[in-house]
C-alpha cells in the first residue's frame, strides 16, 4: 500500500515537473531536441500515475535517459554553475544537459522498481 501511494505521488509531482523542464526549453537554443526529451519522461509518469506503463517500459526508458546522460557528458567537468544564468562554456551546458537527462533516469527506474508486481 505505501509503494503504490508512494508511486502515485512520485509520478504525478515529477510529471508536472517534468512538464515544466520541457516548457523552459522554448528559449533554449535547440529545442526541438530538449522538449521531447523531458516531454517522453512526463508521458512515462503519467503512464505509471495511471497503472499503464509496465515496469519493464519504465526500466527500458530509465536505461535509455542513462545513455543519453553518459553520452552527453562533457570531456572536462567544469561544475554545473547554476548561480549563472548564462553559458560560461560548452562543458558546463553538457554537464547541465547531462544532469537533466540523469535526473529523468534516476525518476523512472525509481518508478520502475516501484511499479514491479509484488507477490
Amino acid at each position: 500500500m505505501i509503494f503504490y501511494k508512494m508511486k502515485k505521488i512520485l509520478s504525478i509531482a515529477f510529471g508536472l515537473l517534468f512538464l515544466l523542464f520541457a516548457a523552459f526549453q522554448y528559449n533554449d537554443p535547440d529545442p526541438e531536441v530538449w522538449v521531447p526529451i523531458y516531454g517522453l519522461a512526463a508521458v512515462a509518469c503519467f503512464m505509471a500515475y495511471a497503472g499503464v506503463g509496465r515496469w519493464w517500459f519504465l526500466a527500458l526508458v530509465s536505461l535509455m535517459y542513462v545513455i543519453a546522460a553518459i553520452y552527453q557528458w562533457p570531456p572536462v567537468f567544469e561544475g554545473f554553475m547554476f548561480s549563472e544564468v548564462g553559458m560560461r562554456s560548452m562543458n558546463i551546458e553538457m554537464a547541465r544537459e547531462a544532469g537533466g537527462l540523469a535526473i529523468c533516469a534516476v525518476v523512472l527506474g525509481i518508478l520502475a522498481a516501484l511499479s514491479r508486481p509484488r507477490y
